[in-house]
Parts: structure tokens; sequence; C-alpha cells
């Protein structure tokens, strides 16, 4: 599997929170090959099962992006936007975008504006069109729009929008790949709905009953300038094991476990202590009587701007664990 081409699938298809049936009909169809059987719930989770008599093992990738919602169309056929997900305003200023449809757009704000005060409400997405009437032709309250910007490759490291969460889902593809036969019994979840709530990893959870929980998603990278060190991990230097954020603290012997399939496979590994966010760990942990949770994380310098970084070693790193971590010897 060749990470860029897949990556360019995963991040060009379509998938903002509660809008992921066209990312998850390419994952599906790239997942197809490595498991016995797919099934998707309510909430839309893509559930890829490989059968086994151990343990069951929960791997969970979010598939959904933040993004912009249509709020309202003036008169002038500018597109007031609300924001789906931990969007900032200052930092999506004069990005483009794309609706489902394929009308594109520029998220602009008032000319002079402050950029420290924008709110999302202050933004909105220049279309192009003439006047209200010609606007609503296009777009319609309620359509949701995602970053448009290109996946690109520098010195080993890709900058693309939207790898929190689809460098993950990649991670677990390519961890699927790596697999043959195993004892574990193994799902592999690619959840919606992570960002605004963590809501279908609840579900799926509560549907796969699994005796261990492995969410794989971006951390916060400690390496970015002037980093107020509220993130442990580095870019380059490995799969980042999830200790705890703020969506959950994960078992000790569970972190050694990891760390120690690291060393012991030699894949590169270090510790992710992040001091704000959540994961889908936090739902899986708390699921029914509890689940043994986890974590394996991809530092990413610029979460949610839409040019954000990973080192492609550490994808590599991670896919490498995480296929580690299904087939070691695991108790009920």
């Amino acid at each position: 599997m060749e990470m860029i081409q897949v990556l360019n699938r995963l991040v060009g298809a379509f998938g903002p929170s509660g809008c992921e049936n066209e990312v998850s009909q390419v994952i599906e169809e790239l997942a197809r090959p490595y498991v016995d059987e797919i099934s998707r719930d309510v909430l839309g989770n893509l559930i890829c099962h490989k059968r086994g008599s151990g343990p069951r093992v929960m791997f969970s990738a979010h598939m959904d992006s933040i993004g912009l919602v249509a709020t309202h169309i003036d008169d002038k056929g500018f597109v007031r936007v609300g924001a789906l997900g931990g969007v900032s305003a200052k930092e999506v200023v004069y990005t483009p975008v794309r609706f489902r449809n394929g009308t594109c757009g520029l998220i602009c704000a008032k000319d002079g504006a402050e950029l420290n005060k924008l709110k999302v409400s202050d933004l909105f997405v220049d279309i192009g069109a003439a006047d209200e009437e010609a606007a609503k032709k296009l777009v319609q309250v309620g359509d949701a729009a995602v970053y448009d910007t290109p996946v690109r490759q520098a010195a080993g490291r890709v900058i693309s929008p939207y790898l929190d969460d689809r460098i993950a889902c990649l991670v677990l593809l390519l961890a699927m790949e790596q697999l043959e036969k195993t004892e574990n019994d193994l799902y592999f979840v690619f959840s919606t709905q992570e960002e605004v709530g963590t809501r279908g990893a609840k579900t799926a959870a509560w549907t796969v009953d699994p005796d261990y929980g492995i969410v794989v998603d971006v951390t916060g990278a400690d390496d970015e300038p002037e980093s107020r060190h509220e993130a442990s991990s580095l870019c380059g230097k490995g799969a980042a094991v999830k200790v705890m954020d703020r969506s959950v603290i994960c078992p000790p012997a569970l972190v050694e476990k990891l760390m120690a399939l690291g060393v012991e496979k030699g894949i590169p590994v270090q510790r992710d202590v992040l001091q704000y966010g959540g994961t889908d760990a936090g739902p899986i942990q708390s699921t029914r009587g509890g689940v043994y949770a986890g974590g394996i994380s991809i530092p990413c310098r610029y979460v949610h701007t839409p040019v954000e970084m990973v080192d492609l070693g550490d994808v590599k790193a991670c896919a490498d664990l995480a296929a580690a971590f299904a087939s070691s010897k695991l108790e009920k």
C-alpha cells in the first residue's frame, strides 16, 4: 500500500462530522481485502472485522473531519458559516473550501478585521456568486464545507489538511495489510463524529464490547516554534504511546506493553502525555463495564489548521506497532 497515494484518496474524500459517507466508502474499498466482514451501524461507523478466537480488540480511528456549515446566505451572495468541531477563525481565513456538490469558495473576513478577535461567526465563504439568488443555486443552509488544500511532501514529512485523523485511518489500513492469521478477534473501527463529541466511538464500543481498545489518532507535537510544552511527543521520534490526555488515563500495564513491543520489534516509540484535547479512548474506556483502553498516536504539528504536518517515519512506526499489538499474546 503506497502511503501518499492512499493518503491523497483519504484526504480528497468528503467527510466532515455527520457527512462521512464518501470517506467511509473509500476506506471500505481499501480495507475489504484484509478483513472477513464489514458492517456499519446507525451512526455510520465502519466496522471491519478480522475473526479470531482470542480476546476481542477494537482499534479505532475517526474518519470525520472538522469543517464549516452554511448558516445564512446574504443578499450579496456571501455564505455565513458556523463551525463543525474545533475551528479557529484566525487560522482558516483565506483558505479555499469546497462543498459536497463541488462548489468551491474562499473563507474570508471583513476588510480590516483583527485576526486575534475573530470568531467563526464573523467568517463568510465567498463562492463567487453575484447575489443571494445565484448563491442559493449553489449552496443551501446546512450544507457543509471542508478545506480544499493539497497534500504535499517536505523532507520526509507530509503537509495536508485533515491529517487529523485521516492519517490514523491510513495507519490502520497499513496495519491490516501486515496481518495474516491472528488468534485475537480484531475489529478495526473507523468512527464518525469524533470532532463533535466522540459520538461514533461510543456506540461502536457498545456494539463491539471489546476486551481491549486501542485508539489511533494524532497528538500535539512539542517541537512547534515556541512550544508551551503541553504535549510530550516529537515529530520523527516514532509512535507515541498514549499515557493520558483529558479524555483518558491509560492503564500503566498497557502503556508498558506497547512500549515493550516497540523495543522488542525494533519500532521507535515515545510516550504521549497531552494536557489538552481527547480521543475516542475516553468513550471506549468507559463503555459497559469498562475497557482496557490505550492509544497509539502520530505526532502532528499545527493540528486543526488547513496545513497539518506529520513525519512519514512516525506513520510507519504507528502502523507497525498497531500490527504488533494485534498479533501479540493477550489475556481476556
